[in-house]
């Protein structure tokens, strides 16, 4: 028999005694703004539209270190939504918690909502919920289920400011605080869309001043 020849020792062992295991070259990006970067690009291009090569290319990233830092396509996709969740809701949160007439607190809400939508420097890049998610929601079960809860929290977060005002008798005792919110959210969706196809903001305010007017009555 045979025996088979051991391979030389250095093709086994290509590290010396003592010296620590090299695992490549050390990060040279930062996560949070790699992850910026990959939100602005999905914002304007969409998932389907958006290449790895596209990623790579505006995050700084090879290809193993998109990978090793974020997964694969779809998890950053998830990741950067989530990141734009974060922010919307950290722009809007003190508006509805602030003491304020609820005409105020509407104009002050859709006015950040339109600081948001109409920002980017090649051009308005909308909501990203209503823009590009809800087309991912159609055959991704998870993207579905974080649209769905964002448009909820978004009917909540509505429906708890016009209660409010009802209490403080600055709506009908008719009114219904849940309808009201359904129609301030369909307001929102409509001038993220509009915003998107480049629709001046001037046009934008004159759509949310007339929504406000069906919601809690003309201004005095």
């Amino acid at each position: 028999m045979v025996q088979k020849s051991k391979p030389p020792a250095a093709a086994n062992e290509p590290e010396r005694r003592g010296e620590p295991k090299r695992r490549g070259r050390p990060r040279a990006y930062e996560p949070e703004i790699a992850l910026g970067k990959a939100l602005d690009l999905f914002r304007r291009q969409g998932f389907a539209a958006t290449s790895l090569d596209d990623l790579s290319e505006a995050t700084g990233m090879n290809r193993p270190s998109l990978y090793g830092a974020f997964g694969d396509k779809r998890e950053l996709y998830i990741k950067s939504y989530q990141r734009y969740r974060e922010e919307a809701r950290a722009a809007m949160v003190e508006i509805f918690r602030q003491e304020m007439p609820v005409r105020q607190r509407l104009e002050r809400i859709f006015a950040s909502a339109l600081n948001i939508y109409l920002s980017g420097e090649t051009g308005p890049r909308g909501c990203f919920t209503v823009v590009t998610a809800a087309s991912e929601a159609v055959s991704d079960p998870e993207i579905r289920a974080m649209v769905l809860d964002g448009l909820s929290e978004l009917d909540k977060a509505f429906t708890n400011c016009f209660r409010r005002a009802k209490e403080k008798g600055e709506l009908p005792e008719s009114a219904d605080p849940a309808v009201l919110a359904q129609v301030a959210s369909s307001t929102v969706h409509s001038i993220a869309i509009r915003s998107r196809a480049s629709v001046s903001r001037k046009d934008l305010e004159a759509i949310v001043k007339g929504a406000i007017d069906v919601m809690v009555g003309v201004k005095g």
